[in-house]
């Protein structure tokens, strides 16, 4: 059995601060989740028999607590946070009723 090396990317975290940090990632090559890293199961609700939801099994290829800090961000100031980030302020509540000519 050969020894897979980690196929690592920088991700952006807010928890439990902001950071950047390196992750692993799942196998592309890996004949069992065919790189997508798990498998979706859907079940049931046990009385009705309707769909209920889905689980996530994680591939053994991958390990998503897999992570390693690499750079602390610092917060905005709060004087540069946005309050209202769903208003569009040059449409009436949020949106346009002119079409786009």
């Amino acid at each position: 059995m050969t020894r897979r090396l980690p196929r690592l990317r920088i991700q952006a975290t807010r928890w439990p601060r902001y950071a950047l940090v390196l992750t692993d990632t799942p196998a592309p090559e890996c004949t069992e989740c065919e790189g997508d890293g798990g498998f979706e199961h859907d079940y049931g609700d046990y009385d009705t028999g309707e769909y209920a939801g889905t689980d996530w099994e994680p591939c053994t290829c991958w390990n998503e607590q897999r992570r390693w800090p690499l750079l602390p961000l610092p917060h905005r100031p709060r004087w540069l946070r946005r309050r209202n980030r769903g208003i569009d302020p040059w449409g009436p509540s949020g949106y346009s009723n002119e079409p786009p000519f």
